[in-house]
């Protein structure tokens, strides 16, 4: 609720009292913004609060300071407002009381939202992080002490066993949890501040459905900043999509039953298309004078097509089914390996959609099966475009009338699509990869 005139000439505070441990989380994401944060432990007035001056885009104006902490101060008054939503799903009222009384926001997600590495970091840097020589073998340990759960799931859902431990070891290093925060607290915080309000009020909505059914117990209901939890990191929603009960004893426990965390994440993997007998992609080599408008995630081709083309499997191999059907992917550009993705590939995207995610998975899986590191280097040399960069980036492009999502920072398929249009227009090889070099030839605007 808006504060009256009054109220502010008297107190010049927000809205509500901040507390003290609500104003110290608010201290890195302000810091992160470049702010010198002051506060007192007497009273915190809107002098304790730095005026924004930020040295990076500031993105959305959700995100910016002030609103994050106008937000933060009426956030009693927006969790309660969502207690009706909570009732009409079956919510009981001690269940909502329980979970909310006392809850104050987590104000260091804020710095995490738009940080993601796998939307941020070059993708050669985000698989040395992920797929390294300890966690191939630990997959395969986990994989020899479940081996009686493995064939069961393996022959129920038709999914690469594989797969689901790459899964289970990038979510949470083969952890019992990916994270210590409260779900609850987490999904509250992104229900009523920031960008992202609308998706993650669902989630919100649903972590309490999990707590109202006693699926699991307000004490293992903890996880990312984002609010997914459990080995494998289940959002709330995708909980009540795809979690089972697979060891029979009434519960779909995703965080401290191995069969019913390893059932629920290869029914996700089913339910979101996965094809049983076939792998995620391939690595391949291009050649020369290859035409790079055909990597496009639209341009869909069969592995006999893709040969016909001159598309080799990296090491001479041949594709073991040439009548799959795939796109070519060039996540670092012309001068990076290059893969053929077929559906499952799709798939994985759809646990998590980011390209980076889902190569770092496909290869993890492939290493603990005995395969090989990939042949072709990775550009290492290229230094990677700073945040603020990739601000500028997606708006210059989306000046030009190239790119038409939002100015987010994260560079997806759309982004890509659109650096591969402007480099084809420039003369450049239109390879999608966001260098230094194109976006020199933006400011420069041809």
């Amino acid at each position: 609720m808006r504060p009256t005139a009054d109220h502010r000439a008297r107190t010049r505070t927000f809205p509500g009292r901040l507390s003290r441990a609500l104003v110290v989380s608010a201290i890195p994401f302000l810091a992160a913004c470049g702010q010198e944060v002051r506060s007192q432990a007497s009273e915190y007035t809107t002098a304790s609060v730095p005026q924004f001056a930020p040295t990076e885009a500031p993105g959305h104006p959700l995100m910016a300071p002030q609103a994050i902490m106008s937000a933060a101060a009426n956030f009693p008054q927006c969790v309660a407002s969502l207690w009706p939503q909570a009732a009409k799903r079956g919510v009981s009222r001690a269940t909502f009381e329980a979970a909310t009384h006392g809850l104050e926001p987590d104000l260091q997600i804020m710095e995490l939202l738009d940080r993601q590495p796998e939307f941020t970091k070059p993708v050669w840097e985000y698989l040395d992080l992920l797929v390294n020589e300890k966690r191939i073998a630990t997959g395969r340990e986990m994989l020899a002490k479940h081996a009686k759960v493995f064939d069961a799931v393996e022959q129920h859902f038709g999914v690469d066993r594989h797969i689901v431990t790459a899964i289970w070891g990038i979510e949470s290093n083969y952890g019992p949890q990916g994270g210590e925060r409260s779900v609850i607290r987490s999904t509250a915080t992104l229900a009523c501040i920031g960008r992202r309000q609308d998706y993650f009020r669902d989630e919100f909505l649903a972590a309490l459905e999990i707590l109202h059914r006693g699926d699991v117990a307000p004490q293992d209901l903890k996880g990312s900043w984002a609010g997914a939890f459990g080995p494998t990191q289940f959002m709330p929603t995708s909980f009540k999509r795809y979690a089972l009960d697979f060891d029979g004893d009434g519960r779909r426990d995703v965080v401290n039953s191995i069969p019913d965390v390893l059932a629920s994440t290869a029914n996700n993997l089913r339910k979101d298309g996965w094809h049983a007998g076939a792998t995620w992609g391939y690595e391949v080599v291009l050649p020369e004078r290859f035409d790079f408008l055909l990597a496009d995630r639209s341009i869909r081709k069969s592995l006999h097509q893709w040969e016909a083309l001159g598309v080799r499997r990296a090491g001479g191999k041949p594709f073991p089914r040439p009548g799959d059907t795939g796109t070519l992917m060039l996540p670092a550009g012309a001068n990076g390996p290059a893969f053929v993705v077929i559906d499952n590939f799709r798939a994985i995207m759809k646990y998590n959609p980011s390209e980076s995610y889902a190569l770092a998975i496909g290869h993890l899986a492939d290493r603990i099966r005995g395969g090989e590191p990939f042949m072709q280097p990775w550009p290492r040399d290229q230094l990677p475009l700073s945040r603020t960069e990739r601000f500028e980036m997606q708006e210059r492009l989306a000046a030009l009338g190239l790119y038409r999502g939002p100015a987010d920072g994260k560079f997806g398929a759309t982004t890509r699509a659109a650096i591969r249009d402007f480099q084809a227009r420039a003369g450049l090889i239109p390879d999608g990869f966001a260098s230094s070099k194109v976006l020199e030839r933006l400011r420069q605007g041809r």
